[in-house]
Formats: C-alpha cells, sequence, structure tokens
C-alpha cells in the first residue's frame, strides 16, 4: 500500500472512527429523522402565517427559513465538500429505507427497477410539480413532496432487498445529482483492489453496503455514501484526500453513463435555471400574455380560472396567491423550453468540441467539466430563498451580490480549467485545442449568461 502522508493518516483514523462508532452514527440519524419529521409535519398543521411573520415569532416562518433557507443550500454544498456525507450518515429518507427493509419482504431489486434513468425523470418531475405547487412557499406543498418520497422511499425498503437502501440507490430524485457534484470532492474512501484480493482472508466483518455497490471495484466518489462502514476492510479501503479536478480529469466515455451527461445538461443546468428564474422573467410573462390573449381571442375563459386545488396548482386565495390553469401551463412550458433549449445547445457545443478534438466519444467527459457550474447554480438558486427570507427579516445583505458574482466567476474559471485540462490529455494539436476550446468557451458563456439575466440583468 502507498505510504500515507500525515493528512491522509489522519483521515483514515477518522474513517476507521466512523465504522467503529457506528451505533453512534445511527443515533445521529434518528435525531435528523426527528428533525426532519418536525420541520415537515408541524408547520402544514399550523395555520398560514400572514405577511407580517417572521422566523422569530411564528413557527413555520421559522421551518422555513430553516428547511429551505439553510438546510436543502448546505446539504449541496456539504457533497462537494465531503462527497455523499450527508446521504451516508444523515439523510433521513436513507435511513428510514434502510431500516424499513429489516421488516419487508426482501424481493431483491427488479431488473426494470435498475433502469438508469429513473434518477433524471424523477429530478426532474420533482422540479416541475415542486414550482407549480410552490413547494419553497408552502409548508402543505413541502409535506406534500418531500413527505411522499419519504412515504416512497419505506415502500420501497419494505418492498426489495433487506438491509438494503435500493431507494437511494435507484430512484432516489436527488441520488444522480449527488453522484454528479460528488466527482468534485476533496476526500473519498479509495480501494486499493490488489490489496483487497491479495488479502482474502478479511481482518474485519464483510461490510454492509447499503447502496449496493461493489465494494472492490469501487472507484470514485460518485456512487459511494461516504458511511464508513466499509473502513479498513482488507486493508484496502482508506478516506484519503484527493484534487477536486481528478473524477472529472479521469472520466472516461466507458466509465460514465448517457444518464449523467442528460442529467447535467438537461436538468441540472437547464431545467434547474428555468425553475429559479421564472418567476422574475419577462419572457415568462411575454409568454403567459401572448397565451392568454389568444385564449380570450378563441373565447375560451376557462384557463384563466384559478380553481385548482392547492395539490395541483398553487391555490391560497387568503394569501392572494393562487394560479391560474394558464399560470400551471405556462410554467411547464416555460421550464420545458429552458431544459430543451438550454440543455440541447449545451450537448451541441461539448458534441462539436469533441468532434474537433478528433474523439466522438469525447464529449460525455468533457461535458462533465461543466459540473462545478452546475453546482454552484443550483446552490445560487437554492440560496436565492435564504436571501429572501433573510430580507424579510430586515437584513440588507449588501454583500450579496458581490458574493454571487464571485462564486460565479469562480465556478465558469473552473469548469474552464477541467474543460481545458480534458482536452490537454488527447494528445491534440494546440489548433485543435483551441478551437475546441472555444466550444467550451461558448458553453460556460451560456450558462452564466442565464445567471446574469436572474440576479443583474432583469434585477
Amino acid at each position: 500500500m502507498r505510504e500515507l502522508s500525515g493528512h491522509n493518516r489522519w483521515l483514515q483514523q477518522l474513517g476507521d472512527g466512523m465504522r467503529r462508532h457506528a451505533p453512534a452514527i445511527r443515533a445521529v440519524q434518528w435525531a435528523v429523522v426527528l428533525l426532519y419529521a418536525l420541520l415537515l409535519v408541524i408547520p402544514a398543521t399550523l395555520p398560514l402565517p400572514d405577511s407580517q411573520a417572521r422566523a422569530l415569532d411564528n413557527l413555520t416562518v421559522l421551518a422555513q427559513f430553516l428547511f429551505w433557507g439553510l438546510w436543502w443550500p448546505f446539504v449541496l454544498l456539504s457533497i462537494v465538500l465531503f462527497g455523499r456525507l450527508w446521504c451516508g450518515v444523515l439523510c433521513p429518507e436513507g435511513s428510514l429505507s434502510e431500516w424499513a427493509s429489516h421488516y419487508g419482504k426482501g424481493l431483491g431489486v427488479p431488473r426494470w427497477l435498475r433502469w438508469g434513468g429513473w434518477p433524471t425523470l424523477a429530478f426532474c418531475l420533482t422540479t416541475l410539480y415542486g414550482q407549480l405547487i410552490s413547494v419553497y412557499d408552502y409548508a402543505q406543498a413541502a409535506l406534500l413532496i418531500l413527505g411522499g418520497s419519504t412515504v416512497a422511499a419505506v415502500g420501497v425498503g419494505l418492498l426489495f432487498a433487506r438491509g438494503k437502501r435500493v431507494w437511494c440507490r435507484y430512484l432516489c430524485p436527488v441520488s444522480g445529482v449527488f453522484g454528479l457534484l460528488a466527482r468534485l470532492a476533496p476526500v473519498h474512501f479509495r480501494v486499493d483492489e490488489q490489496r483487497w484480493v491479495a488479502n482474502a482472508a478479511p481482518r474485519l466483518p464483510p461490510p454492509n453496503c447499503a447502496p449496493l455497490l461493489d465494494i472492490r471495484r469501487m472507484q470514485g466518489a460518485s456512487d459511494c455514501h461516504a458511511c464508513g462502514r466499509c473502513s479498513g476492510q482488507r486493508s484496502a479501503v482508506q478516506l484519503i484526500a484527493r484534487s477536486s479536478n481528478q473524477e472529472i480529469l479521469h472520466s472516461t466515455a466507458q466509465t460514465l453513463s448517457p444518464w449523467d451527461v442528460r442529467l447535467l445538461l438537461f436538468g441540472v443546468i437547464g431545467l434547474a435555471m428555468g425553475a429559479f428564474q421564472w418567476t422574475v422573467s419577462p419572457w415568462f410573462i411575454a409568454l403567459k400574455q401572448r397565451l392568454a390573449q389568444g385564449l380570450v381571442e378563441h373565447d375560451l375563459l376557462w384557463p384563466l380560472q384559478d380553481n385548482a386545488p392547492w395539490w395541483v396548482l398553487t391555490h391560497y386565495p387568503q394569501l392572494n396567491d393562487s394560479f391560474s390553469w394558464l399560470d400551471g401551463f405556462s410554467i411547464i412550458i416555460y421550464l420545458g423550453m429552458s431544459s430543451l433549449l438550454l440543455g440541447t445547445a449545451l450537448l451541441i457545443l461539448v458534441r462539436l468540441s469533441a468532434q474537433l478534438a478528433q474523439d466522438r466519444a469525447l464529449y460525455r467527459p468533457l461535458a462533465l467539466t461543466l459540473t462545478p457550474l452546475g453546482a454552484a447554480g443550483l446552490f445560487l438558486g437554492l440560496s436565492a430563498t435564504t436571501v429572501k427570507l433573510l430580507r424579510y427579516e430586515g437584513l440588507l445583505l449588501e454583500w450579496v451580490q458581490p458574493a454571487r458574482a464571485c462564486l460565479l466567476m469562480a465556478a465558469m474559471g473552473w469548469s474552464l480549467l477541467l474543460g481545458w485540462k480534458r482536452l490537454d490529455r488527447e494528445g491534440i494539436t494546440p489548433a485543435q485545442s483551441l478551437s475546441a476550446g472555444v466550444c467550451l468557451l461558448l458553453a460556460n458563456g451560456l450558462i452564466g449568461f442565464g445567471w446574469w439575466l436572474q440576479f443583474w440583468g432583469w434585477a
């Protein structure tokens, strides 16, 4: 085994400690489950807060801030910093699904459930539905989407493999997103396959890998839930530090699923940008006005009514916040066009870049170099709710816009650096590198322009 630095020795001790203190981790998991349930259920049973309610005097507003203002933005940040530690140690859905699986039927995992497109489809549908019922603004909507997801996770646990997290591996709406972002983590559990084979007699009992991974052949942090259960196994599994660029730069067309690219370009970047920006977009207003004009001209007035139940479209007339059928249709069109147009444009650019580099299969690794910008976009969008809620509390936060600009520029620079280094590994001519790099520059610029519109162009 390669000799470890002092820093990596400390990380290895931390990983081994996670394995030794598994009962303490389980206690933490149940504490998170309890907090999650309180934040979801109690606010949904309380009256809707009025416009004057604040976090310090209203439990619903406080729960909204804790859940959407702190919890989810910093879960995303934790994935980039520590890999999928959230999944393996803290996620309430994963904990409940694994717990339920111990008491279920243990039917095994059917082939249809292992289809690689489920996480992408679930992410897109959940994102779209969340916008239709205003999941960030109302406790009932949050309970429906997140609570429904939790119930589904428990149901999957009761049906399929015992002691495993089948939901997390194949169906979780954010599993694919977390897998993409975890590739940037500067730490991961490295497996030395040769040492694993050499130490045929394990010195530790076989670990229960809840997400059903082949530990011996595990590479990178994308699928690993960083739970620490296998740390030290056969002296071949170690928590170590690494370059945040490593997993992106060493990816190949063979190690990447086409769903990784689709989720990144059409979901994490295209759809998410539309979801975060439609409320401030003049293009959305123009679209809705054009559709409304056409409906009136054809004497179709029912789509202008706002009589849908709250679980279909936002409907809170007591707060003067109700979506008409036209609003819902316009949101679907806007988000769908954002995903299709932006995702397709990015796909064309990365394919063209790969073509110019004389390797058509290179488009998947090149697309993956946009991951830092995709991660930054998600954080910018979710933290916009944090900023909005803090401003409701009277904080000016004048530093926010410069911080956003710095984060966006840093992410674009990181993505461009990854793209350039990935092209440099191909051994192509400087002219080919330059032309392929221009395509990647255009892709990064297109994404950056979209976020510039939301926070500066339309502000």
